[in-house]
């Protein structure tokens, strides 16, 4: 991260610190950037089953949120798009104990320009003269860009597209690449075609060797621990795990 954008960050958490602090009330959520949409519904619904409760979200990649939490940022939850991640928060004994579980299920597809004239059926199809970009998430810092790597080595295919990846930040800039016909496939979320199945489509799942797992856990360090473990009950009971069907999540 360059540092325009450490600055950014700092003043934003800076600003989201004196908020809670004014507030009392207000819960800081990281969460990872394929969870955008659904989480602010369901920080809706929450808000509104607990009033004067405040939820303000904080999306990226997960590997970048982490590191935000390691290094000291005023955050009461964090969601994550992989265990891997959540695994690193809890070697670095950021999270409160026994707050830890996995609330959703997610698989990962390549996706299309809706519309598009390529036939893609398998990871083999990007070999195809006429797919010149294809959009991926950095890999080790970004799950969903980890989990195509590993399938792309799987297959044997990944030094051999090498000169086709572009690189993004999270998930969703490469679904934007994608929706602006940027790019000619993307991997990305089952979920996250279906918040822009107006200019995207699915041309296939990408098979994987273990589930697509999210996990949600409290922060050691947050200022609400009470409201922060009654938001993750809010996100496992049947009210939030409704919500997130209706954005294509499974159960874990």
């Amino acid at each position: 991260m360059n540092t325009k954008c450490r600055q950014l960050a700092s003043i934003f958490f800076a600003l989201l610190w004196v908020a809670s602090t004014a507030q009392g009330a207000e819960l800081i959520v990281s969460a990872a950037s394929s969870l955008t949409n659904a989480f602010q519904d369901i920080g809706k619904a929450y808000q509104k089953a607990k009033p004067g409760t405040k939820v303000v979200f904080n999306f990226g990649s997960s590997g970048f949120l982490v590191q935000q939490i390691i290094k000291g940022a005023p955050v009461d939850v964090f969601a994550s798009a992989d265990e891997e991640t959540m695994n690193r928060a809890e070697e670095k004994n950021q999270l409160l104990p026994n707050s830890r579980a996995n609330f959703a299920r997610n698989t990962l597809v390549v996706a299309v320009p809706k519309g598009s004239p390529l036939q893609l059926k398998a990871l083999a199809d990007l070999q195809q003269e006429a797919v010149k970009r294809i959009a991926i998430s950095q890999p080790g810092a970004v799950p969903v860009g980890t989990y195509a790597k590993e399938a792309l080595e799987a297959a044997k295919l990944w030094d051999v597209l090498n000169k086709k990846y572009i690189y993004t930040q999270n998930v969703r800039q490469s679904l934007d690449y994608v929706g602006r016909r940027e790019v000619d496939a993307a991997f990305v979320y089952l979920t996250d075609v279906e918040v822009m199945s107006d200019k995207t489509a699915i041309a296939f799942e990408v098979p994987l060797k273990a589930d697509i797992l999210y996990p949600i856990a409290a922060i050691k360090k947050t200022r609400n621990e009470a409201v922060a473990l009654d938001f993750i009950k809010f996100v496992l009971s049947d009210a939030g795990q409704k919500i997130l069907a209706q954005y294509q999540f499974a159960k874990p």
